[in-house]
């Protein structure tokens, strides 16, 4: 038996979650047993060899019905539906692409127009005729956004769930990558918790160390950065008699506290939460690469004669 489309495991996925919270583990023991999965079913690999076909669609299930705000992660490898999942769920006995378009949070995910209730078919059409504007360039340009959007997004989680130091030695070590401190890596220090006054890390920006960089880094959930915690960082490098400061959260700043920065006589860098992710996947922070793609084309030069 071949394993199932993914579309297929969209709705089984969500249905496991009717009841209860459902760990990672659960979950592939459930969906193995929804679609009488044998051994060799599991042990398939999908075409490039890199995973499972199994796992790589549970993985795909879980990002697809998160963005839609159909899922949440409340802490690592445990999935909880929200009440639009449960929502959903009262009035429907299945669930396909074109359902979760018409959610906005996933169409801007997907690079698709928000679709309406109307007639599935006419959806799938409109979907169909969207890829097929598409060159293959670009189809694998928004493919590898998708990726690293879902990759962000784990990115992030994991954080939150790490302590408040791992996060102030991360950010140290993301500026590091940044190519802050990069002769003179030992002077980069995260403060000691009870002696910070204000400042969570300092960094060289230059080889003798005669300038310095000081950090701040606030791992927040929901609770955004505000003006008060900005003045207060501000402070912090006036005592330090410091001209240039960077703010990093995992969650937002409000405009309140993008102005007060925006104008201070300081240079202040706000880094929030779906910057911090980017920069660790460019900057290799918490990730490694998984396959590389080629992608060629013609040279020219050498045919001619």
């Amino acid at each position: 038996m071949a394993i199932p489309k993914f579309e297929d495991f969209l709705y089984p996925f969500l249905i496991q979650l009717k009841d209860k919270d459902v760990s990672t583990k659960e979950m592939k023991d459930a969906l193995v047993k929804h679609f009488n999965l044998t051994e060799e079913d599991c042990s398939l690999k999908t075409k490039s060899g890199s995973a499972f076909q199994l796992n790589d669609r549970i993985g795909w299930c879980r990002q697809w019905l998160r963005r839609a705000l159909f899922i949440e992660i409340p802490q690592r490898g445990i999935y909880s539906i929200t009440q639009r999942g449960k929502d959903y769920l009262q009035s429907h006995t299945d669930l396909r692409q074109e359902n979760l378009l018409q959610y906005p949070e996933y169409a801007e995910y997907a690079h698709m127009p928000v679709t309406s209730k109307a007639d599935s078919n006419v959806e799938k059409k409109e979907i169909e005729e969207k890829l097929g504007e598409m060159t293959p360039t670009e189809q694998m340009d928004v493919a590898f956004k998708s990726i690293n959007d879902d990759l962000a997004a784990d990115l992030l989680q994991r954080v939150l769930d790490m302590s408040p130091n791992f996060f102030e030695k991360l950010v140290l070590d993301l500026l590091l990558n940044m190519g802050f401190g990069s002769r003179n890596k030992e002077m980069a220090i995260v403060t000691p918790t009870s002696h910070d006054n204000g400042v969570d890390g300092i960094i060289p920006e230059d080889a003798l160390g005669l300038d310095k960089i000081y950090i701040q880094a606030k791992r927040y959930t929901d609770n955004p950065v505000s003006k008060p915690e900005i003045h207060k960082f501000i402070g912090a490098l006036d005592e330090q008699k410091a001209t240039k400061g960077v703010f990093i959260t995992t969650s937002k700043f409000t405009s309140g506290a993008v102005e007060t920065a925006n104008k201070a006589s300081k240079k202040i860098v706000l880094i929030d939460g779906k910057s911090l992710a980017d920069y660790m996947i460019e900057y290799n922070v918490g990730v490694s690469e998984k396959k590389i793609y080629e992608v060629k084309k013609l040279d020219s030069d050498y045919f001619e004669e």
